[in-house]
């Protein structure tokens, strides 16, 4: 008999090959240090014995840590439950849930917000429930907004990478083809994108989408938290008038798990009843929904803002002035290095000497583009900013980087 199965082990091997295999290296803590054990396999993980610092996480206030936040899961863990029980549409919305999203919406300046149990199912879901006639997509979106057009049956037109000029020229080509007055157009795009560092001009962006009738959703991932008033890139350019749909997680600055989004009364509405992996999934965890919100409340209202900016502007001069070329103007410090056995050194050099930055290579990232993508936290010390700096002089004279 023929095998139509799959070659699992060949799979496998090409991908160790070729430097492309992954392995989880489980640690004892989610903080700015912690313990590491070697990558799992089938038995059970043993920590290692020295602490490492951690500047390859996108827990970027460092509130996974905060008992503030871990308090806050607690009670309504203990209050409300651990689990949402179903989905929200049945038995499963909270008080809990009703108070993060009113948060939400307070602080994205918008009329509601939508809790869903991940980021990668609030973009999917919002964007296959909009069902676009055609979507224009940043080049370098995230994953799930791919999946999102795929799922949508969209024709997905790419744009250049945050080039609002060649955005332009894809609505204007588009725009010229018979029957395009009848169809529905949402352009999508990060805000800030999490392996380059960069940030899209949102205000250009705008512009084109408003000469066109184009809707526009932002992807704010790996920004909420972090801007104005605890809101995003949106928020801190002012835009949130011209932005119909605002997507962005839990799971990052604030600490938690999920994702939201936030725009006006129908958007809302809309995607309760007809965003299927809302709809078709148990909520948002209770404790997770309430870490959040106190997470949200912490990024506004403390100076958790202002230490995480100064440790990234440390950072970056001092990569810089060894001669690395640190890509993107956000907090995201991606540190260019190209080849990917060069990168796989970088990264294991530093790791030796106590300090965790990820190796990003293909297919992440194209091939020749291999980076460290390092990302400091708000509550790394001054001494902890030194010691990173201090590993990567050593090990790219080392390496021969520098």
């Amino acid at each position: 008999m023929e095998d139509r199965g799959f070659d699992l082990e060949g799979r496998l091997d090409a991908r160790s090959r070729n430097d492309l295999k992954r392995s989880l290296a489980p640690v004892d803590r989610v903080a700015e240090r912690g313990y590491f054990a070697a990558p799992s396999g089938g038995d059970l993980p043993v920590l290692g014995a020295d602490e490492a610092l951690v500047f390859g996480s996108n827990n970027y206030l460092g509130f996974t840590d905060d008992q503030r936040v871990q308090d806050a899961a607690r009670q309504a863990a203990a209050t409300v439950g651990t689990g949402a029980g179903a989905s929200r549409l049945v038995t499963g919305d909270t008080l809990v849930h009703q108070d993060l999203e009113r948060v939400l919406a307070e602080t994205k300046r918008t009329d509601r917000a939508l809790a869903f149990s991940s980021g990668y199912a609030a973009n999917v879901g919002t964007i296959a429930a909009m069902e676009p006639d055609v979507v224009f997509s940043d080049e370098l979106n995230h994953a799930s907004i791919i999946d999102g057009c795929r799922l949508s049956n969209a024709e997905t037109v790419i744009y250049d990478h945050c080039d609002s000029a060649s955005l332009r020229e894809k609505l204007t080509a588009r725009a010229e083809r018979d029957g395009a007055d009848e169809e529905s157009w949402l352009i999508v795009t990060d805000s800030v994108f999490s392996m380059d560092g960069t940030v899209a001009p949102l205000r250009a962006i705008c512009d084109a989408a408003e000469a066109f009738g184009a809707w526009l959703m932002v992807d704010e991932a790996h920004a909420t938290g972090l801007y104005a008033d605890g809101g995003g890139v949106v928020q801190a350019e002012g835009l949130e008038d011209r932005i119909q749909i605002q997507m962005g997680t839990l799971s990052k600055a604030l600490a938690s798990q999920g994702g939201y989004v936030a725009g006006s009364d129908a958007l809302i509405e809309y995607l309760v009843n007809d965003a299927r992996p809302f709809v078709f999934s148990t909520g948002l965890t209770p404790p997770a929904a309430a870490a959040a919100s106190e997470a949200l409340h912490l990024a506004r209202h403390s100076d958790a803002r202002e230490r995480l900016w100064e440790n990234v502007a440390h950072l970056r001069d001092g990569l810089e002035s060894m001669g690395f070329e640190v890509l993107g103007d956000s907090q995201i410090l991606p540190v260019l290095v190209g080849d990917r056995r060069d990168a796989l050194a970088l990264a294991a050099g530093i790791r030796d000497r106590d300090v965790v930055a990820p190796a990003i290579r293909p297919p992440t990232v194209p091939e020749g583009t291999c980076r460290i993508r390092v990302t400091p936290m708000a509550t790394h010390d001054q001494a902890d900013i030194i010691a990173c700096l201090e590993a990567f002089r050593t090990v790219g004279e080392e390496v021969g980087l520098l």
